[in-house]
């Protein structure tokens, strides 16, 4: 805690007491003193009579009477019995107090005995309160005070931020971060692995920040903005640290998010200043993270889902990025992982010039990251990067980060000195398939059906020359998941009809050998049969790969309106009917595979429940090697090689001759 904070908490307590300190004192010194209870027959006989009584003040609310006797008199009391020693001696004080039944008869009484006094008595009725009733009386309004203040300083520390100040009137002002080439932890491009060609775009615009000269000089201009796209955990948000820490000009930080907020116009407002502290820092680099937030495409139909404070804040984003006021210098980057819901006009050259896809890493970069988050970790000889990097396809760079950190966190669980291969491989099954529940409680027939159902799927994988490659197969429950089959897919970037058949076959496995061995289905293959439905329908309504709805595609990539379907009912019914066959030849399929491979099933299942868990060298043995597509396309390659070098001899021997 700073300095300044201790300071002003020690006034604050200064004030609170000082407050409580004066309550005290005001409850004190207000008392009355301590007067002396007595009946109505001693204030009668004893006072009244004597014409020692100065007035007698009536308290309604509390139903009592205080008698104030004449100050000339009140030693001489005090003095003639010990029961009086400790009346007040002040005249301002009552001496005495009476509590009466009812006041009717009180003052029935009372106006009796002043009607024969010799002396006159005053008389006066009050209603009397304490502090705590005062207190207590003005608590609402104390508590709406305080709530309101409360409210007041949230509000401030909310949106002090950009535009310093801590009171109400900053509601407006951008909460942005402001990083320069003094800022600590920075980070550069070389501790952002992978990415290259997204890093020769980013750094292109942190080395025109640099060297204007070099491109002006040309006639050429920076791109006014850079958007990056890709899914999450690819490293978007990292990129932009990374230029932070490269750049030597200001960097501006705020999530898309921080303009949102319950007041109206505050998102537009927050806009202005945010733009204005970037002209004032120009040249300068702003980054808007999770810009969908307010960049969102704004409704066609104003009456319908539209969000008014949401569309003038995108409103004032517009004008500010490309309207007639300059912004010189000021270099916008933004990252969204929902690129599709973005508005057109945001998007549009001018504005974001450049859009930069951030892909999921490909083996290559995978090694490059998974190389950077090992290098804490106290590893095992055997640890393999290229091999690890085969393992993990489709895993995003914050995916294969906490890979690294959940094999360590394994490791450490089984009390291990170093974090070996195996930590690796159940980090890897922890993430894809989930927490591993050996105490889940299975019946030896369920656990039999479970056993042939993934023998299924590992069997017809093995034997189909483009399905993916299995990894390992078990029946050990994970997650929601009662066995699992990992496979390696291959990084295709098409895929061909005979592929995703393939695919669709290797899928259905399980299903089919319950058919075969048990002669009935279960509900365990849910989650094989939506997957292969919703291959189908791809393949007939996306890809054009039906027979009566061939070359035709219905996916459109450009609009999010899902309340029409942009075909007739008559083809919607060829669709479902082509869907359908596709996924009964693949069953069939399978059948076929599995019943011409009865005893190979029959001992992987018998193995599996041996085992629970079967890697692909165990398959090896049972059904022979796999030839992948891979190494058929180089056994071709080499056949075609071999038969050339025989006709460049044939040719030379011929020349010879």
């Amino acid at each position: 805690m700073s300095q300044e904070k201790k300071q002003r908490q020690k006034s604050y307590i200064w004030i609170y007491g000082v407050v409580v300190a004066g309550l005290i004192a005001w409850s004190l010194f207000s008392n009355k003193g301590n007067p002396v209870e007595v009946n109505w027959d001693i204030v009668k006989y004893e006072f009244i009579k004597k014409g020692t009584v100065e007035k007698i003040e009536v308290i309604k609310n509390k139903e009592i009477a205080e008698v104030y006797i004449k100050e000339q008199y009140i030693d001489s009391i005090a003095n003639s019995s010990d029961k009086y020693k400790g009346i007040s001696k002040s005249s301002s004080s009552p001496q005495f107090v009476y509590e009466f039944a009812t006041l009717e008869n009180f003052e029935k009484e009372l106006a009796e005995e002043r009607a024969i006094s010799p002396e006159p008595i005053g008389l006066k009725y009050v209603n009397e309160t304490s502090i705590w009733d005062g207190i207590f009386g003005f608590l609402p309004f104390l508590i709406i005070i305080g709530f309101s203040f409360y409210l007041m300083r949230r509000m401030s520390r909310g949106s002090g931020g950009g535009g310093g100040g801590g009171n109400v009137f900053n509601v407006g002002k951008a909460k942005a971060q402001i990083y320069d080439k003094n800022s600590t932890a920075r980070i550069t491009f070389k501790e952002v692995a992978g990415l290259s060609e997204v890093k020769i775009e980013i750094m292109e615009i942190v080395d025109f920040l640099k060297n204007p000269k070099k491109y002006s000089d040309l006639g050429g201009k920076i791109p006014k903005g850079a958007l990056l796209i890709g899914p999450p955990g690819t490293g978007k948000t990292l990129l932009a640290k990374a230029v932070a820490g490269e750049a030597d000009v200001p960097f501006l930080s705020i999530s898309g998010s921080d303009f949102v907020e319950m007041f109206v116009g505050v998102g537009a407002s927050r806009v202005r200043d945010l733009f204005k502290q970037a002209k004032e820092k120009a040249p300068c680099i702003v980054f808007i993270d999770e810009i969908d937030a307010i960049g969102r495409a704004r409704s066609k139909n104003g009456g319908y889902s539209s969000n008014d404070e949401r569309e003038n804040t995108l409103n004032q984003m517009l004008t500010e990025m490309d309207g007639f006021g300059t912004n010189s210098g000021v270099i916008i980057l933004a990252a969204t992982n929902r690129a599709d819901i973005l508005d057109k006009a945001l998007t549009r050259a001018g504005r974001f010039d450049r859009q930069i896809n951030v892909e999921l890493p490909n083996q290559n970069e995978r090694e490059e990251i998974i190389d950077v988050h090992i290098r804490n970790l106290k590893l095992g000889t055997d640890f393999d990067i290229p091999f690890f990097a085969k393992q993990t396809p489709g895993f995003s760079g914050a995916d294969i980060a906490n890979m690294c950190n959940e094999a360590a966190l394994i490791a450490a669980r089984k009390d291990k000195t170093q974090v070996e291969k195996q930590d690796f491989f159940d980090a890897i099954d922890r993430i894809i398939g989930g927490l591993e529940r050996k105490s889940r409680i299975i019946t030896a027939k369920e656990k039999k059906i479970i056993a042939y159902h993934e023998a299924g799927h590992a069997t017809v994988s093995w034997l189909l020359e483009y399905a993916s490659p299995l990894i390992k197969v078990t029946i050990v429950p994970r997650g929601k998941a009662l066995g699992a089959a990992w496979y390696l897919p291959g990084e295709r970037q098409i895929t061909t009809k005979e592929q995703l058949m393939h695919d669709m076959v290797a899928t259905l496995g399980g299903r089919a050998a319950e058919e075969i061995i048990f002669g009935e289905i279960s509900t365990g293959a849910l989650s094989d049969l939506e997957k292969v439905t919703k291959q189908a329908y791809s393949m007939i309504a996306y890809y054009g790969m039906g027979k009566d709805v061939a070359n035709t595609s219905y996916y459109n990539s450009s609009s999010n309106e899902t309340f029409t379907k942009p075909y007739s009912e008559a083809t919607a019914q060829v669709i479902d009917k082509e869907s359908m066959l596709l996924i009964e030849e693949a069953y069939k399929s399978a059948l076929k595979i599995l019943r011409d491979n009865i005893k190979g099933l029959t001992a992987l299942a018998e193995m599996l429940l041996d085992k629970e868990v079967v890697f692909n060298a165990d398959l090896e043995p049972i059904f022979g090697k796999r030839i992948t597509s891979e190494e058929a396309i180089e056994e071709v390659k080499a056949v075609e090689v071999s038969e050339e070098s025989e006709i460049i001899s044939d040719i030379k021997t011929d020349e010879v001759e």
